[in-house]
């Protein structure tokens, strides 16, 4: 597996994402199946690891904790905290943000213990909380940091102000949004912040919640529990219209010996040295089909056209209440 550096953490050049390994999309697969499916990753050279409290809640980390525990050291283990406890003392972002000082404390103090570490080797804010200035969660981590139980400070989905506000407390190592042909956003602002500061990006959702692998069409039907029942971009309408980008990954992945996947994926990875997308599956198969992107070669003539055929997506990414949680920018510090 190649490898690439986020700042200055060194990772695989794919991750892989944990969340739906207890449940998300469908009902929660098998927890002996997924615990060697993670250790399968980390034996075909997989050492970018995601979670997070608010996942279960808590039941992915303690997943992620017992099968990543043989390999202490020799992987990258990435949380989040950012959710307000309910009255059962459970996160759940229905509830709001939360990122007061003790709050975070409370939160790691609980990721180490789910994760079987003694630091956090990647710690992300998950959401802004648009009710504590940036500098009082960046200068917690910091704390957190000095004191041995962090290693690393990341933020997701933040606004390109507090991207930068948070860095001049604490040095942003990573920052984690959805960006993949089927979303791509963060082109505009934050994608030119890393690159001037030397924050690494984690692409999540890098294969549009499953549509840039060619399994979703027009027949495709979803749960009431699946997510992407809600989301636009996937109601019966949209669906046909951006069907033309899977069918020119299609038409790609045929000419190179690839699948529409890694098309995808190589062209996350071919648009900077330091963008490490975290894939997610509970399958073998897709798996290793996900890692054997980083060997498939995008000319440039093939990445002009993604592009243009990328352009003409069309539908909203989340339904209204999920979108007003992303680009947030935390208040002014008092």
């Amino acid at each position: 597996m190649q490898k690439r550096k986020l700042a200055n953490l060194e990772v695989s050049a794919i991750g892989l994402g944990c969340m739906t390994m207890t449940g998300g999309y469908s009902v929660s697969p098998d927890r002996r199946e997924m615990i060697a499916l993670i250790r399968k990753a980390v034996e075909l050279g997989v050492t970018f690891f995601d979670t997070a409290e608010v996942y279960g809640p808590f039941i992915n980390e303690e997943l992620v904790g017992e099968a990543l525990e043989p390999f202490k050291g020799h992987v990258v283990i990435a949380t989040k905290f950012g959710f307000r406890y309910d009255a059962n003392d459970r996160p759940s972002s229905a509830n709001g943000s939360d990122s007061r000082p003790e709050q975070i404390r409370r939160a790691v103090k609980g990721s180490l213990k789910r994760l079987r570490v003694e630091a956090i080797d990647l710690l992300y804010q998950h959401r802004v909380d648009p009710n504590v200035p940036i500098e009082d969660v960046a200068g917690t981590v910091r704390e957190l940091i000095q004191e041995g139980l962090v290693r690393h400070f990341g933020l997701s989905e933040a606004g390109p102000e507090t991207l930068r506000r948070a860095h001049t407390v604490c040095p942003v190592t990573a920052v984690q949004y959805e960006y993949s042909l089927w979303w791509r956003k963060p082109e505009q602002a934050i994608l030119p912040i890393c690159e001037e500061l030397g924050i690494g990006f984690v692409p999540y959702s890098p294969l549009g919640r499953g549509f840039l692998t060619g399994a979703i069409d027009e027949t495709t039907s979803f749960a009431p529990s699946d997510l992407r029942s809600r989301i636009p971009r996937f109601s019966l309408e949209a669906r046909r219209t951006n069907k033309a980008l899977v069918d020119l990954l299609r038409n790609l992945s045929e000419r190179k010996g690839a699948t529409p996947a890694q098309i995808a994926l190589a062209w996350l990875l071919a648009q900077k040295p330091w963008i490490v997308p975290i894939p997610g599956t509970t399958k073998l198969h897709r798996l290793q089909e996900n890692i054997g992107a980083v060997g498939v070669e995008l000319l440039p003539e093939d990445l002009q056209a993604l592009e243009e055929a990328s352009a003409q997506i069309v539908g909203e990414r989340y339904p209204e209440e999920l979108e007003r949680m992303t680009y947030v920018e935390a208040p002014a510090q008092r």
